[in-house]
């Protein structure tokens, strides 16, 4: 398949996916339910971090953990007083457990008193292309505050190879904006030329059968090589074919 080919292909993909509809079925319902930034982007944030294994659950989940946090995020991570949290005791999903979740709470607290939210906290620097450094960073202001060593393993690091599929997803949503109604948009100091795919089985497989990726393993080796060959088919917003890579895997099992 030729480049333009390709291309067209997946173009005609993105138009498919990158719908309102596909809202229906995906974990970004949950920060659809919020028109506050703050609130969007905390409720984006937490159900992107809790996105793996039975996409059901994952959204069950994550009305449970909005409800926890009073159907209002920003306010409960703000003012929440420790008896607040006694509530949180029965929330679990898969290794992602109460006293995670509290961490959480405690680290978000942080990151927008002390470090001007998650928008700023996950900027780039001048000169940065890419996510990379960014989130390796973000990981260390993250849990700059006390914290228990078993949650630093819910927030993957680049710089030590992770694919960081549920950052890069969750930077997708809130970085890209095109009007169609599914990705937010609201973090304009941000550019979407910068945004990685959020790498997973379905994406993955998809690109190498698309002759997209050569890697064998889901690591940042291989968001790198498919960063340079996305850029080469739309250097503004390459992470819009996220959309066609992951339902092409998904839903037309391709």
């Amino acid at each position: 398949m030729t480049k333009e080919a390709l291309r067209d292909f997946l173009d005609e993909k993105v138009a498919l996916y990158n719908h309102p509809k596909f809202i229906e079925s995906d974990p970004i319902q949950i920060p659809h339910l919020f028109s506050r930034k703050e609130d969007i982007e905390i409720a984006g944030f937490l159900i992107a971090i809790i996105s793996w294994g039975n996409r059901k659950m994952i959204i069950k989940n994550g009305y449970k953990m909005m409800e926890l946090l009073d159907n209002s995020p920003y306010d409960f991570i703000i003012n929440h007083q420790q008896s607040d949290l006694k509530l949180i005791d029965s929330f679990v999903h898969r290794t992602f457990n109460a006293s995670d979740f509290i961490q959480f709470i405690r680290s978000l607290k942080n990151i927008y008193n002390s470090h001007g939210g998650l928008e700023n906290s996950l900027s780039i620097k001048k000169g940065e292309k890419t996510y990379a450094k960014s989130i390796h960073n973000f990981k260390k202001l993250f849990f700059e505050i006390e914290h228990q060593n078993r949650t630093l393993k819910h927030i993957s690091d680049p710089l030590k190879n992770s694919a960081a599929k549920r950052i890069n997803m969750f930077l997708r949503w809130m970085v890209r904006n095109d009007n169609k109604g599914v990705d937010f948009g609201i973090w304009k100091s941000h550019n979407p030329a910068n945004l990685s795919c959020p790498l997973d089985v379905h994406s993955g497989n998809v690109a190498r059968k698309l002759k997209l990726l050569t890697r064998k393993q889901n690591d940042w080796k291989a968001v790198t090589e498919l960063d340079t060959k996305l850029r080469e088919l739309c250097a503004l917003d390459p992470v819009k074919y996220d959309f066609a890579l992951f339902g092409l895997g998904v839903f037309e099992k391709f």
